[in-house]
């Protein structure tokens, strides 16, 4: 047995083993082959040298990672202290997968096979379709891309609308002024930006437009260039409101359309822009679409069977 102190020296330990040592019980639930002993700003730890030395280079990153962030969460101490080589070294991404730090280091990346598909076309492609159910991430992944493409100064302004009716309910029956009625259908969007930049980052960007959201009504009129735009829910949109939304797209643009063909929320009389354009656009040059099934699913593992058992009802029905 080898023996071995490593000092912290960028956080205090609280900061380090968390309240009550929290992170520190993690870190020895994920490495049961250590003894590992706090002393103050101190570690000691006992065990095999190959296991000792894969800590101590992993811990090195989380010092790293404090450094660079100023915080050290759960998230962050299973995703650098883990045996997955893919997920942080030194504070910065490897390969494409990655594509921002969040809020608080966390690491924000596409999780499946499809969502990556999404990443990959969305950097060889000008307008990209990510079509498939709920809870598959397209959204996430979208506004993830723009987030991105915003801090590398690719673009500079991110717009994100949606089709300003769901679920049957009508925005003139509902109380309160314009911004009241949208605020909630637009929460999601709301929620993956919150997730993805500091409050105040954000709320600076909503305050001088570099970040827009806005019901698709509102996109009439305009030339949208050099932004990353985003029409989220585009089942609901007409083919009008459809075409009317992708012949804004200006110079040095790009447009990701989501949307789950299986929850249309449009009159009867009515058909879906979303599906009619599979047919009318896939095969043009800049364009391309990517589908997403319950295997992308990231919610909880509820909602893939949920997912499942909807379409199996479904297709026994037609």
């Amino acid at each position: 047995m080898t023996d071995r102190v490593i000092q912290i020296e960028v956080a205090s330990p609280l900061e380090v083993f968390g309240p009550a040592d929290v992170f520190l019980t993690q870190m020895q639930n994920m490495y049961p082959k250590l003894k590992i002993v706090a002393r103050g700003e101190f570690l000691k730890l006992f065990g095999d040298i190959d296991e000792i030395t894969r800590f101590e280079n992993r811990f090195d990153l989380l010092q790293v990672h404090f450094e660079r962030f100023g915080k050290i969460n759960e998230e962050a101490i299973s995703q650098i202290m883990g045996d997955d080589e893919n997920d942080v070294v030194a504070g910065q991404p490897l390969g494409e997968d990655i594509l921002v730090f969040g809020r608080y280091g966390k690491v924000i990346k596409a999780m499946t096979p499809n969502q990556k598909k999404m990443v990959s076309s969305s950097v060889n492609n000008e307008l990209v379709f990510a079509i498939g159910p709920a809870g598959t991430g397209k959204t996430y992944t979208a506004v993830a891309l723009a987030v991105r493409a915003l801090k590398n100064k690719e673009v500079r302004k991110i717009i994100l609308t949606r089709p300003a009716i769901e679920a049957g309910e009508s925005l003139g029956f509902l109380p309160g002024d314009m911004k009241e009625k949208l605020d909630p259908y637009m929460q999601p969007l709301y929620d993956a930006l919150r997730d993805m930049l500091p409050t105040q980052k954000f709320l600076s960007y909503l305050e001088d437009e570099t970040i827009e959201i806005a019901p698709l009504a509102f996109m009439r009129g305009r030339t949208l260039s050099n932004v990353y735009a985003i029409l989220d829910e585009a089942q609901n949109a007409t083919e009008g409101q459809l075409k009317m939304f992708l012949t804004r797209m200006g110079k040095s643009s790009k447009f990701i359309v989501t949307g789950d063909i299986t929850q249309i929320d449009l009159p009867r009389k009515q058909q879906s822009g979303l599906f009619q354009a599979q047919n009318i656009l896939k095969g043009i040059n800049g364009i391309d679409f990517i589908y997403l099934d319950g295997g992308d699913v990231v919610r909880h593992k509820l909602v893939t069977k949920i997912i499942e058992a909807y379409s199996k009802t479904e297709d026994q029905s037609s």
